[in-house]
């Protein structure tokens, strides 16, 4: 992929302090059909701004599992937090346990909640079966408030406790 120019029309811009190679590799490493693409480097020019060394990593081009995303050494300006996420969408629990597990590796344990992990570049993701979406729309309101308790007590979600929870007879909190 590298000096291929990537036309997908949105396309996530990541800034890290100076690890986006580290990033790029790091995700791509997790995730099957990935790659690096083009890697940018400063040069003297705008160096009274970004105070970045010449010949330093500018941007990453990254993909992971067809997407393509960005990563930016923009200094320490800005850090992630939780109002964005990317969600991992998993076929079953060891999916789901795969991707926690590298995922979280390295990262802040102290943000894990309801399938949401925070990785070792402050970036957040939530690890998700795909089954959970349809049980999220699911109109039977007690169906619904018992799969939402049984995710409110879990860290990395079960997808067993909360297919129980979903098939739970009538009745049944």
């Amino acid at each position: 992929m590298a000096n291929k120019i990537i036309t997908q029309r949105i396309t996530p811009h990541l800034w890290f302090a100076n690890e986006a190679e580290e990033a790029a590799k790091f995700y791509t490493s997790i995730f099957q059909h990935s790659s690096i693409g083009n890697i940018t480097h400063y040069t003297d020019a705008g160096h009274d701004i970004h105070g970045m060394p010449a010949g330093s990593v500018l941007t990453v081009d990254f993909t992971l599992d067809g997407q393509h995303f960005i990563g930016l050494n923009g200094g320490p300006y800005f850090k992630f937090n939780e109002a964005v996420s990317f969600m991992v969408r998993c076929a079953n629990q060891e999916e789901i346990d795969y991707y926690w597990e590298k995922l979280r590796e390295g990262g802040d344990p102290k943000a894990d909640q309801c399938g949401w992990l925070k990785d070792k570049f402050g970036l957040s993701w939530q690890v998700a079966p795909v089954q959970l979406e349809e049980m999220l729309m699911d109109k039977d309101k007690d169906r619904l408030s018992r799969v939402m308790n049984a995710i409110f007590k879990m860290k990395k979600i079960e997808l067993k406790a909360i297919e129980e929870a979903y098939r739970a007879p009538v009745g049944v909190k």
